[in-house]
């Protein structure tokens, strides 16, 4: 069973920043980024693909704000949140998949989750 951990996240105020970082202790395929506040569906926040390649994606909400990067460990990554806004307000989740067909946009694609990490930014 891959477990992963994550880390980083606290309060911050608007314009500031944070950093994430997630660790798997397996092979991952993808790794990601959702985030889920109270009331709303859980949404992925950026995505970077783990094992081979170092693409990645990011959603439009954050474009520009937000960079995913793979660290030197194997399966390990971390999102840079710039700029950030009391709307991403959220409990944000690591979450991994080791199968291609995983790494999509929607949550139950991936196998293996993180217990999250409070982000707040007050405005």
């Amino acid at each position: 069973q891959v477990q992963v951990v994550e880390s980083g996240g606290g309060s911050v105020q608007a314009g500031g920043s944070l950093r994430l970082s997630c660790r798997a202790s397996g092979y991952t395929y993808c790794m990601a980024w959702f985030r889920q506040s109270p009331g709303k569906e859980r949404e992925r926040v950026a995505l970077i693909f783990t094992g081979g390649g170092t693409s990645s994606q990011v959603a439009d909400a954050v474009k520009g704000r937000f960079t995913i990067s793979q660290d030197n460990a194997p399966n390990t990554m971390s999102m840079q949140m710039n700029s950030l806004k009391p709307e991403d307000t959220a409990k944000y989740y690591c979450a991994a998949s080791a199968r291609w067909n995983g790494c999509t946009v929607f949550a139950d694609g991936y196998t293996y989750w993180g217990q999250g990490t409070q982000v707040t930014v007050s405005s």
